[in-house]
């Protein structure tokens, strides 16, 4: 850290004490004496008092005379810049928490007229012909996230969307007939996610969960990709989609937290 030599003129050094007040608090140490905050900050009792006095004042710090906690109204210091985080943002450190956990790439993705979209992704290998980036579409129908995403939308959009669609083969096991299509969408959406096993790519399996906003609504999809020669289908069944569906909540949590919605994408 710079030390008061190293700051130009502009540095505000109250400011900077009562940020270090603030900072005293943490999950180890909820509740603070005057003694242990001027301890922990370096202040003097008498500075420590009135910058403790101050925030009680303003609302951020309550206290019942000798110990000094934190109030909810702190939440306030951070949530302007977490209301500015699009959905990308909200997500990619789950993402990348997830890679790390089961070794394969996941992605975030939303829905365009009958595409997807990426919007997000941590890669490990590259498991396709095609290389991803933000901006790839694919075509919903072949796609885990696709599939969740339009298992999550309403019945007449879903049909206006079908009925658009040109349900293309991509391999010999891609799902290319409506009626099939709209039962396999059933079976995601009373699941709650969607498992696609080499219908996009030969070697290609992936599983997908929901991303809902708080009114519940499904504004993204998150998927796990991985090739068929280190997974299996139960594997994936297995091992993947928990922390999977584990991510997902994450983000969710998240989203509700900072009001970031499905229009939140590319800020």
């Amino acid at each position: 850290m710079d030390g008061p030599a190293d700051r130009g003129s502009d540095h505000v050094q109250s400011l900077a004490r009562g940020l270090s007040v603030i900072r005293a608090f943490g999950a180890a140490t909820p509740e603070l004496t005057l003694s242990e905050v001027a301890r922990a900050t370096g202040l003097t009792r008498a500075a420590a008092r009135r910058f403790l006095l101050t925030l009680v004042d303003l609302g951020y710090v309550r206290t019942d005379g000798r110990l000094f906690a934190l109030s909810p109204r702190v939440l306030e210091l951070g949530y302007a810049y977490l209301s500015g985080l699009s959905l990308p943002e909200v997500a990619e450190p789950h993402l990348a928490r997830l890679v790390a956990e089961v070794r394969e790439s996941a992605s975030m993705a939303v829905l365009d007229g009958e595409d997807i979209v990426y919007v997000a992704r941590v890669a490990t290998t590259r498991i396709m012909r095609v290389s991803i980036d933000i901006g790839t579409r694919f075509p919903a129908h072949c796609t885990s996230m696709g599939r969740v995403l339009l298992a999550g939308l309403p019945a007449g959009e879903l049909d206006a969307r079908l009925g658009r669609a040109g349900l293309r083969g991509f391999t010999a096991r891609t799902v290319t007939t409506p009626s099939a299509l709209l039962a396999e969408l059933d079976r995601v959406r009373a699941q709650g996610w969607a498992m696609v096993d080499q219908e996009l790519e030969e070697g290609l399996r992936s599983v997908a969960v929901p991303v809902r906003e708080r009114s519940g609504r499904v504004v993204a999809a998150m998927n796990i990709s991985s090739h068929a020669s280190r997974t299996t289908v139960e594997s994936i069944r297995s091992d993947l989609l928990p922390p999977l569906l584990a991510a997902a909540a994450r983000v969710e949590a998240d989203l509700h937290a900072t009001g970031v919605t499905g229009t939140a994408l590319s800020r």
